[in-house]
């Protein structure tokens, strides 16, 4: 048996033994010491004894409980992103291991009370990602990229190795407007470690371990890298400012009490945990569209959206190509669920938790999720939930339609979220509205800019909790099937006795075992 295998096996029995202590309201804090010192047994020692305190033992008191599958697309502000991250992984962006909001904050860690008035930081953050940006400010980036990728030279060879060789061009080019080897190498290794801590996820593992603390001793270089090149971006020393994320962000911020120059830092690399999932979603369709176990409906689905006019709406708020992608986006989920912060109520209601009565120091954490997967396949939303079908999106509403009428006709005396609209002030003639669910979406000159605003499309989230990177994310991906298409080519597994095993997304390890190949 693996050393690690037996150590997981001490460590469940000491945290199991906690656990019960701890919850149980006759144990002293003798008992909770007595087991704690029998988990510490079973730590590896040369772990870096912070590492122990801030990532360890909360990792294994920390509890995450599936909420309810939402039957409108809202989360209740009950249900609060305030702080809403295990509090084992704020050591990887933090340096004090704990939050410290004063040094910057994402948008995604604060909750709706903390963002401004009608959630005006999310409006903020999705200024830079309109749909009517991407096409002549991202688009030639992103194709440029999947051009690299998917040339001849890396054809029958392990295809998620050298996207993730390659993703990090795209991802500063996006953000920062720089690429190649205006990226410092230690940049590249802080984002590739902090996408492996979150793949294997584990701190008892010591890949974990060596890539956590790698991303903090590198946590104040990038930092300060992005930063400098934030001023860059302000003063047009990069070429094409206005072609990146950051440019938007910066002049969407006002005075910037909402969104202040050391939030942009944190969007910057706090973005590693979001853009990781565009290799799960890679992965996900190779997978689906491989010509040898495969899924034949997919395949089918492609084939019949890209023989037609795929990039003809015809007057309805989707394209095929879209319609297809959303699909995909239903179908793989790369992203499970949204996690909420959830407030002990033995703290209240119930008297003091046995963390309060004892004054421990060591908290359990608890975490609320929000399915999206099983959201997305619930058959209250569809009637063949099970089915790829990227034409059910035709016959839901959309954000625009979501008004005041409509949520008085679903059974409200008015919109739970105010319909208001914030004006950017990029020099464009737009904005971004809600809907009463509190679903933003962007309205460009006077054209309301259509996301799906159902339940039933789940794999972005919910009202005013919902990704604002959703409608980019899909026009890559309607990118990357335009050069599979285009250039014919097709997916295959390889084979290969030993792949490797390489971290592409949150909590996602995967066999490298697909390929690519394209006519000669």
């Amino acid at each position: 048996m693996e050393r690690r295998m037996v150590l997981a096996g001490a460590a469940a029995a000491a945290v199991g033994a906690l656990s019960d202590r701890a919850s149980a309201t006759d144990a002293s804090p003798g008992e909770i010491a007595a087991a704690l010192a029998r988990f510490r047994a079973s730590i590896p020692g040369n772990f870096d004894r912070a590492y122990v305190e801030n990532v360890v033992i909360p990792f294994f008191l920390t509890s995450f409980y599936e909420g309810e599958r939402p039957a409108l697309p809202m989360i209740d502000v009950t249900l609060t992103k305030e702080n809403a991250l295990p509090s084992d992984l704020w050591g990887l962006i933090y340096e004090s291991w704990k939050p410290t909001p004063q040094d910057g904050v994402t948008v995604f860690l604060q909750g709706l009370e903390q963002r401004g008035d009608n959630n005006l930081r999310k409006r903020i953050y999705m200024s830079a990602v309109t749909p009517d940006l991407y096409r002549p400010m991202y688009g030639d980036k992103v194709v440029a990229f999947f051009d690299q990728l998917m040339d001849n030279r890396f054809a029958g060879k392990p295809f998620m190795r050298h996207y993730l060789d390659y993703y990090f061009d795209i991802y500063w080019d996006l953000h920062l407007g720089v690429k190649g080897d205006a990226v410092p190498p230690k940049v590249r290794t802080i984002g590739e470690s902090f996408n492996t801590v979150l793949a294997f996820r584990d701190p008892m593992q010591p890949i974990v371990y060596e890539n956590y603390m790698t991303v903090r001793a590198l946590l104040g270089f990038l930092k300060a890298w992005i930063d400098a090149r934030l001023d860059d971006v302000a003063s047009g020393r990069v070429a094409h400012p206005e072609r990146t994320l950051a440019w938007y962000w910066l002049k969407n911020a006002g005075n910037g009490a909402h969104f202040s120059k050391k939030d942009v830092v944190f969007e910057c690399f706090h973005n590693f945990v979001a853009f990781s999932q565009w290799g799960n979603t890679i992965f996900g369709i190779m997978s689906r569209l491989s010509q040898d176990g495969g899924d034949p409906a997919v395949r089918a689905s492609f084939e019949k959206t890209m023989s037609g006019a795929y990039d003809n709406a015809d007057g309805g708020p989707y394209t095929p190509l879209e319609l297809f992608v959303m699909e995909l986006f239903r179908t793989i989920s790369p992203n499970g669920g949204s996690i909420s912060a959830i407030t002990d109520a033995r703290q209240s209601a119930y008297g003091g938790s046995p963390f309060a009565q004892f004054g421990v120091p060591y908290e359990r954490h608890s975490y609320i999720s929000t399915p999206h997967t099983a959201t997305s396949f619930d058959a209250r939303h569809w009637t063949n939930p099970l089915q790829f079908d990227p034409d059910r999106y035709r016959s839901v509403p959309t954000s625009a339609q979501i008004d005041e009428a409509r949520c008085r006709q679903i059974g409200f005396p008015r919109c739970p979220f105010d319909p208001t609209t914030f004006d950017v002030s990029d020099g464009r003639k737009a904005g971004l509205a809600n809907s009463g669910f509190g679903t933003v979406f962007g309205v460009v000159d006077g054209k309301p800019l259509p996301v799906c605003d159902y339940a039933g499309f789940a794999p972005f989230g919910f009202g005013y909790r919902r990704c604002p990177g959703e409608q980019l994310t899909i026009q890559v991906f309607e990118d990357f099937l335009r050069k599979v298409w285009r250039d014919r080519i097709a997916f295959h597994k390889l084979n290969l006795p030993n792949p490797g095993r390489i971290p592409i997304g949150p909590n996602a390890v995967i066999d490298d075992d697909i390929g690519f190949t394209r006519p000669a």
